[in-house]
């Protein structure tokens, strides 16, 4: 006797009863590639001119990081590792190790590249956007004990008024305005964490303003953590109060990708379309110590409220040439 197999089904025959059909479950997707080579976290991304950078945590043992590097791309698809463009062990002089969860910003023909290293906030220049980035101040912009936070995870985001502001911190989120030379702050940094219980804000800040508001991004849990995620809320002023939407988790773990944290975001030049750049636990076998970074499209529903991301989904589908800047502008449509 000869049996046929079948994709969608099984066919289950018992004597004296009626056939049926058991539908299996579906196989789940494989998770989408990394996009950076080796293990990578936190990662900063930005569009300077037709080029998007990548400014990532470089993963080491117990987080015992010391270079930092960047890396570009023009399309979101194909990046180049453009090399260590600031070591904290031979470049400084009041710091030498925990290299962590670095930011960049231009202004004036300017680049600014904002890093923690031993639990403190510094700031570095260059006159491109791969660096090699000088510290400017020979001290620490923030020190470990200046303000009620643990002093990480900066974020530099600049009004469309041209006002640039710093977020930053663990635990309890502060902002503050900066200087217009960039490399001092202009006030006292204000407490503005959000007041979300459910997914209280540990780390790992992000901002953006679309359609006159301001969004505000977060890490929940710890890194080592497989339950690390991301919520958000949205604000009226760079200084909240962060309102907190229903349903405000956008990035979770899903099947393989665990870990899934710690986001930048970037808004194609000229168009309403956004990608979120985070790192997940490396696949197979990593953990808070051995990430890897993963990019992700993000989209809105029509009242603004953002839609969650699905990790396993890929950002881009087989075949397409990716999101190439022309002319300032992203192209007219997805590709």
């Amino acid at each position: 006797m000869k049996f046929r197999k079948f994709a969608l089904s099984i066919l289950v025959v018992q004597a004296g009863a009626t056939l049926f059909a058991a539908p299996l479950i579906a196989a789940e997707p494989a998770p989408p590639a990394p996009i950076l080579d080796g293990y990578r976290a936190d990662p900063d991304i930005r569009v300077f001119g037709d080029t998007y950078y990548i400014y990532p945590t470089s993963d080491k043992p117990e987080w015992q990081t010391t270079d930092f590097s960047a890396w570009s791309s023009k399309d979101l698809i194909h990046w180049k590792n453009e090399g260590i463009i600031l070591d904290v062990a031979h470049d400084l002089g009041w710091a030498n190790l925990k290299a962590w969860a670095p930011t960049a910003t231009a202004r004036n023909g300017r680049y600014y590249f904002y890093f923690v290293a031993n639990e403190q906030i510094g700031v570095a220049t260059a006159d491109q956007p791969a660096g090699p980035f000088k510290d400017a101040l020979g001290q620490p912009l923030i020190s470990r004990l200046q303000f009620n936070t643990f002093p990480i995870d900066p974020f530099v985001f600049t009004d469309t008024d041209g006002q640039p502001y710093l977020y930053f911190g663990n635990s309890h989120l502060l902002a503050v305005k900066l200087g217009t030379n960039m490399i001092s702050l202009d006030g006292t940094p204000v407490d503005i964490t959000p007041a979300d219980s459910a997914q209280p804000f540990r780390e790992g800040i992000v901002a953006f303003k679309r359609n006159g508001l301001y969004y505000f991004m977060w890490s929940v849990d710890d890194a080592r953590s497989d339950d690390y995620r991301v919520a958000y809320g949205i604000a009226k002023t760079p200084f909240g109060p962060i309102e907190i939407p229903t349903n405000n988790v956008v990035l979770a773990k899903h099947g393989a990708a665990k870990g899934t944290g710690h986001n930048g975001i970037v808004n194609i030049p000229g168009t309403d379309r956004w990608y979120v750049c985070y790192h997940r636990h490396a696949i197979p076998n990593g953990n808070g110590y051995t990430r890897e970074v993963c990019l992700a499209r993000m989209e809105f529903n029509p009242d603004g409220t953002i839609k969650p991301m699905d990790p396993l989904v890929p950002a881009f589908p087989p075949g397409s040439l990716g999101e190439p800047i022309i002319n300032g502008k992203g192209v007219p449509a997805p590709r």
